[in-house]
């Protein structure tokens, strides 16, 4: 008979042999395919010299696609018979872009692979990171093992995706919904450093908001009218193809772009890492790099749940 001890010694050893097998790690494919980062890399970077405003598109469509249901690759599916796509849902519209890139991507590592073993929801991790790094930006550990979902929810997509008009305690509790806390919500949205936004998302603010720089909404004018030119793009910070600490220093100057950039900055309390973080680029790097791992940590499939896509438009 299996004394208590030894059966609860087995047992233990079995669950943190199931947790490591089950948690993501930096090396998940180091012996099933080393080339498959460096294959991710290549094409990033090719991507982003040919358009640097291709790294926020990347970066961007990685946090949207957590943001609903976690961490697996459901931004990617095409519309079916039984769902609608989530790049129809209003925080993805005409804006969310890069779909092209990935499948990019996914050619060349299953080809550098000799099949598909890297999911589509890996893939939109290492290409944030490595978008981030290609536009002068700091460097993490991208943990690994991701599986991708075999369906997407629009109806998700459109309730738990921030708005551009949201406040700040908004922001606090959509984060927080997420697992994140006010240190992540500064330090990611720190990634409109990088990046543009349409008219159609600023032009209220440009119009009628009363903590805004005269002169900022003055030129923002210029190039969003009160009607029309809904698509005019303007850039969040003055650098907006260098990761830099340009869009705290605006923030800290009443220059943010969207009412939910401002919100950070406006009396709150978030006001004090704005403000660190305009002062500090090391701190920034530090806080934004961990946030980014935490973020890719929201609720992925691993193991033998999902699957690996051949396509990542499409279910297998």
């Amino acid at each position: 008979m299996v004394s208590p001890t030894n059966f609860l010694l087995h047992a233990f050893l079995w669950l943190a042999l199931a947790a490591t097998a089950f948690s993501l790690s930096p090396n998940f494919y180091h012996n099933v395919c080393p080339q498959a980062l460096p294959a991710i890399k290549r094409v990033v970077e090719a991507a982003v010299h040919k358009e640097r405003r291709m790294g926020a598109s990347l970066l961007r469509l990685h946090f949207h696609d957590c943001f609903v249901n976690g961490c697996d690759g459901s931004l990617l599916l095409d519309s079916t018979s039984s769902f609608e796509t989530e790049k129809n849902a209003r925080g993805n519209l005409n804006s969310v872009r890069g779909f092209e890139v990935v499948d990019q991507i996914k050619a060349e590592v299953d080809r550098v692979c000799g099949r598909p073993v890297v999911s589509c929801a890996d893939i939109l991790a290492v290409a944030a990171r490595d978008s981030v790094v290609a536009l002068g930006g700091p460097t993490w550990k991208v943990r690994l093992g991701r599986r991708d979902s075999t369906t997407a929810s629009r109806t998700l997509a459109d309730n738990v995706l921030p708005s551009a008009s949201m406040d700040l305690p908004a922001l606090i509790n959509n984060f927080k919904n997420q697992g994140l806390n006010k240190r992540d919500l500064v330090a990611l949205s720190g990634g409109h450093t990088i990046g543009l936004s349409q008219c159609l998302i600023f032009r209220n603010r440009i119009y009628n908001a009363t903590d805004i720089d005269p002169a900022f909404a003055k030129e923002r004018r210029a190039t969003c009218p009160r009607t029309g030119g809904n698509t005019n793009l303007a850039p969040f910070d003055p650098t907006p193809s260098r990761f830099d600490t340009a869009y705290f220093k605006n923030l800290v100057k009443e220059k943010g772009l969207l009412t939910s950039d401002q919100a950070l900055f406006s009396g709150g309390s978030t006001d004090k890492l704005v403000e660190t973080y305009s002062k500090n680029p090391n701190a920034f790097w530090v806080d934004f790099s961990k946030s980014m791992i935490r973020m890719g940590n929201i609720k992925p499939l691993t193991g033998k749940q999902g699957q690996i896509r051949v396509n990542c438009r499409k279910v297998n």
